[in-house]
């Protein structure tokens, strides 16, 4: 009989674990550990609190993938000791206690928000120097430098992945791009036509299939961004929104001084549009992704951008 792989997943029950647990339960013989702060629904074979941590069976454990993390507030209302109390202390008790186990291989889900706030690039590489700008970004990097630090990538018979995601999107996503579907759903016009950017993302079956192979495989431990292969440029997204909703998209060119004039004002009385979100919305954010694709050998990941993203958009229908 074959022996199912044990896997720990932290911030279990969140967009992304929720999607990779049920992924991973189809596709790999496994035993699913559910670790987060309270029980939801799920396919996990069992759960623990972070309270009862110390009681998981450590040296039983195959795989851990430590998902749970504060997400960046584009609000900026969150204290910046609120992220390091998450993002990185939290990651420095999971990963000791990984390394003083016979746990074999350690998943973190970084960001790319750890290497730099805005790609000067044509495209951002994992050799890039390091420059967060954002408490977020700090956070997530100071939980790098420690595992770096800690014997991460020069365990002998460990493996040890520092993720660095696109912006994830999938099933139950939230955040800027349900905000840009509510506004095609609501007929309002995309007024930010004259922005010309692209931006990378990675898919949500794009991310199983990569945590599938880290899994499986025999790949060397190390940083790796993640994202798909092509980006897409807001008016592309936006077509593709009205496309799902059956619409034909409505995207006007007003000039770019009086849009960012407008998201000042945002700023000040708290406006769904701000300085911050269409820096995000309007910039240019392209991820090379070719060291992962190499370290898989593949040529392409296995979903398009632009299909991966269509079925998410139509996956908000049901919202």
């Amino acid at each position: 009989m074959t022996k199912k792989t044990n896997i720990l997943i932290t911030g279990a029950y969140g967009f992304v674990g929720s999607n990779l647990s049920a992924f991973l339960k189809k596709e790999v013989e496994c035993n699913l550990i559910a670790l987060d702060i309270k029980q939801g629904e799920g396919v996990y074979d069992s759960f623990f609190s972070w309270n009862d941590i110390e009681d998981i069976c450590w040296d039983e454990l195959d795989a851990v993938i430590h998902l749970a993390g504060m997400a960046h507030d584009t609000k900026n209302t969150t204290e910046e000791s609120k992220y390091f109390e998450v993002n990185t202390e939290l990651t420095k008790r999971v990963f000791d206690l990984f390394s003083a186990s016979k746990a074999k291989n350690f998943i973190f889900f970084s960001s790319v928000k750890a290497a730099t706030d805005r790609v000067k690039e044509d495209a951002l590489s994992e050799g890039v120097v390091c420059n967060p700008q954002t408490p977020y970004g700090r956070s997530k990097r100071a939980a790098e430098e420690y595992i770096i630090s800690n014997g991460g990538f020069d365990f002998s018979e460990k493996a040890v992945y520092i993720l660095r995601p696109a912006m994830i999107h999938g099933k139950g996503n939230k955040g800027n791009l349900n905000l840009l579907y509510k506004v095609v759903k609501k007929g309002i016009p995309w007024p930010l036509g004259r922005f010309d950017n692209l931006r990378s993302f990675m898919g949500i079956d794009n991310l199983c299939f990569i945590i599938k192979n880290l899994i499986e495989k025999d790949i060397e431990s190390g940083i790796y961004n993640i994202a798909d292969d092509k980006p897409l440029s807001t008016n592309t997204l936006i077509a593709l929104i009205a496309k799902s909703q059956g619409k034909k998209p409505a995207i006007w060119g007003i000039g770019k001084g009086l849009i960012k004039g407008l998201a000042k004002f945002g700023d000040i009385i708290h406006l769904p549009l701000n300085s911050e979100r269409l820096m995000k919305l309007t910039e240019n954010f392209v991820v090379d992704n070719s060291k992962i694709k190499k370290a898989l050998n593949i040529e392409k990941m296995p979903v398009s951008s632009e299909k991966g993203m269509y079925k998410t958009l139509l996956s908000f229908k049901n919202l």
